[in-house]
Order: structure tokens, then C-alpha cells, then sequence
């Protein structure tokens, strides 16, 4: 038995907020206004020709100026141009890793050219069929495998992992889906990325760094252990999911992050208080189990070949054999 898919969250409603020069200069404002107001603050140039107010501007996250960016690009570009790449995969608010936000990338099906690669916006061109958009948010973007596979053509491995694995454990799509994006798309350049990310794909992680953590477990050659393995106590009553487990020689490993601590922690819990209950529920796990427990962080991400000599010296010590 493994948890339900975890839906995204709702992305915050950005209809409205990007106004063009030429909408300004409809409401009676001259060139020189508007510089005025970008000069003291009052607007905010999210691009050439396209302004916000700067109270949104502030109060938007990364993710969210990206959206802002998209919108302003949209607003100028060919009606049958679409959000693709990252700028897809931003929109529906998936999380990411590794992957530059600053530059807004759209994909446009016509023969003619897709438009000019300027700065902050890398405009593709390439075939778009029906079934490969759809509208979320007021805008149209391509559906979340074929985001997904855009992606890996474009950034490395372990960035297109966390995007795929993201995706699958929300239930926005299934390793079927991104396959048959791959056998779409064969001549594609960064296939190889796919192929590699599809092999090591796997929806029950639940989080970035468990994402990443599954990465370096590849990286370093370590045995590849079971994601979200299950505890039960004497009495048949599940009492754990460990994030990772190489149950035939009794080692876990359990990722601290932010993720567990916002997603796990109960009402009016404090971290204290939830450090102490995850501690309660390690030593329960050990008491049951007999097992040794691994406590990795992200900063231990940072450095893979140390977290993976102290991964390979439990492991010995228990009696596996790690290459």
C-alpha cells in the first residue's frame, strides 16, 4: 500500500496584473508618466513594453515573477504561441531544481519562425499537435509529460528527475505518459537525458531532496534501496513509511528537509515539538526493527562523495556489499 498522489497547489491568480504600454497610454498616461513612475518606484518594468505594479511585484515569489514574465511575452507573441519547457512547468507550480527561471520559454507550431531569442524569453519551434496543450491559469501551455520531456532536453539529469518525479507523485502524469512523449519525440536532441531520467523515475518519493538523494544513490554507485518502505508494528498496525530502506540488511534513511517538517507537522505543532516526535518515531522504528538508521540533510547533498562513504560503511557494517 503506498500514500495517494499529492496534488499541487493552486497557483495564485495573476489575471490582470501585467499591463502593456500601449494599455498605460489608453488610460491617458504619456512615455514620460510612465518612465517617471518605473524611475520612482511606483511601476515595475517586468520587460520591455510591460509593467506591474511594484507592490505586486514585491510581493511575488520567483516562481511567480517568472509567471509575470510569461504573461508579458504572451501578451505580445503570436496568438498560437504556447508556454513550454520550464515556463510550463512553473505554471502549474511544480517544484523545481536546477533549473534557471529567469528566462521564459514558449514553443510556437506554425512553419514560420517561432520570433527572436532575446534575453529573458527563448521562443522554439516545433510541431504542437492538440492533445499537446491545454489552458491552466488563463494561458495555454503544453501538457505536463510533454513539459516534462521538453525539459530534459534542456538541463541535466538530476534537474529533469526532480521535475519527472514531481510530476508523477502529483498525479499530473504516469511513466507511460512520458514514454510515449520520448518514442513521440525520438529525433530530439537530449534524448539520452530522458532515457537516463525514465529509468530512475519514481513517483512515491516525495520530495526534492529525495529526489536528489535518489540521484546521488545513482551517481556513487550505491545498491538502490526502497523508496517509502512501510513499518508495522507487532500488532499488524502500520506505524511508519521510511523514505528510503535496504530492508535485507537493515539500514534506512530518513531526508530532512523543509518539505516533511511543512507537510508532516501537526496544528500548533512547534519544529521543537516535531523534532522530538520524529525522534520518538525513529527510536520506535529501531526498537521494532532492529535497523540502523542514516539521517541525511541537504547539505549533506552538497557532499556526495562523503554522504556516500558514510552510506557504505553502514552498509558494510551490516553485511552488505556495497560496490
Amino acid at each position: 500500500m503506498h500514500r495517494p498522489p499529492r496534488p499541487l497547489p493552486p497557483a495564485r491568480d495573476l489575471a490582470g496584473l501585467v499591463r502593456l504600454r500601449r494599455d498605460l497610454l489608453a488610460d491617458g498616461m504619456s512615455d514620460t508618466q510612465i518612465d517617471c513612475l518605473v524611475r520612482v518606484g511606483a511601476l515595475h518594468r517586468v520587460r520591455y513594453g510591460a509593467y506591474v505594479t511594484r507592490d505586486v511585484w514585491e510581493s511575488c515569489t520567483p516562481e511567480d515573477r517568472h509567471r509575470l514574465r510569461a504573461r508579458a511575452v504572451l501578451a505580445r507573441a503570436h496568438e498560437e504561441t504556447v508556454l513550454t519547457h520550464t515556463s510550463s512547468l512553473v505554471e502549474r507550480g511544480v517544484p523545481l531544481w536546477g533549473v534557471p527561471i529567469a528566462v521564459v520559454h514558449t514553443t510556437r507550431g506554425a512553419p514560420e519562425r517561432a520570433g527572436r531569442r532575446q534575453d529573458d524569453w527563448v521562443p522554439h519551434r516545433g510541431l504542437l499537435r492538440p492533445a499537446d496543450v491545454e489552458e491552466l491559469n488563463g494561458v495555454r501551455i503544453s501538457t505536463a509529460a510533454r513539459s516534462a520531456f521538453e525539459l530534459t532536453t534542456v538541463v541535466g539529469v538530476e534537474a529533469g528527475l526532480v521535475a519527472v518525479n514531481r510530476l508523477l507523485h502529483a498525479g499530473e502524469m504516469t511513466v507511460t505518459d512520458f514514454e510515449a512523449e520520448m518514442q513521440e519525440h525520438a529525433c530530439w536532441p537530449g534524448k539520452l537525458t530522458a532515457n537516463i531520467v525514465v529509468h530512475l523515475a519514481d513517483g512515491r518519493l516525495e520530495s526534492v531532496g529525495e529526489d536528489r538523494f535518489s540521484y546521488l544513490v545513482h551517481r556513487q554507485g550505491l545498491p538502490r534501496p526502497e523508496p517509502q518502505h512501510e513499518v508495522f508494528d507487532e500488532h499488524g498496525t502500520l506505524v511508519a513509511y521510511l523514505d528510503f530502506a535496504w530492508p535485507e540488511v537493515g539500514v534506512f534513511v530518513e531526508f530532512d528537509g523543509r518539505v516533511k517538517y511543512e507537510k508532516h507537522r501537526r496544528e500548533g505543532e512547534s519544529l521543537a515539538d516535531f523534532v522530538m516526535r520524529e525522534k520518538k518515531r525513529e527510536e520506535l522504528v529501531c526498537l521494532l526493527t532492529g535497523w540502523t538508521c542514516i539521517r541525511v540533510t541537504w547539505a549533506d547533498l552538497a557532499r556526495p562523495e562523503l554522504l556516500a562513504a558514510r552510506i557504505r560503511k553502514v552498509l558494510a557494517a551490516r553485511g552488505a556489499v556495497a560496490s
